[in-house]
């Protein structure tokens, strides 16, 4: 099984799609690193080489920016919004979408399941 920046990558996939299983490694990254590193994209990866591993391992640390690195610019990014109380930040601190989709309704996946009527209210009575 190749581990490549600390993820094992599927054995019984292709190369450019195992490539996308590290983070900070899209479809076109993946196919970029595997023609710099002469390697055959549709080649599965348990039929991939020692040498053919160690090339993609080289041509991901000379780029950079994977897995640890980038989620921590992403939490440093997201952070420094909240830092500066933009309104991007506003909405990542109450985790509500921050991309301009409708949240009167819908949203449920980042708002989280609804909250029902309180159950120890009483109604106004007419006196």
């Amino acid at each position: 099984m190749a581990r490549i920046a600390g993820v094992d990558l599927p054995r019984n996939k292709q190369a450019r799609i195992a490539l996308t299983y590290i983070y900070g490694i899209g479809n076109p990254r993946a196919a970029r690193i595997l023609s710099t590193a002469s390697v055959d994209p549709f080649k599965k990866v348990q039929d991939l080489g020692e040498d053919e591993v160690n090339r993609i391992r080289q041509v991901i640390e000379q780029e950079g920016d994977v897995e640890g690195d980038a989620r921590k610019d992403v939490s440093m990014h997201i952070k420094r919004l909240i830092d500066i109380q933009s309104y991007r930040g506003s909405r990542h601190r109450r985790n509500l979408p921050v991309r301009g989709q409708r949240s009167h309704t819908n949203a449920r996946t980042r708002k989280g399941p609804r909250k029902g009527t309180i159950a120890g209210k009483k109604k106004a009575t007419k006196t």
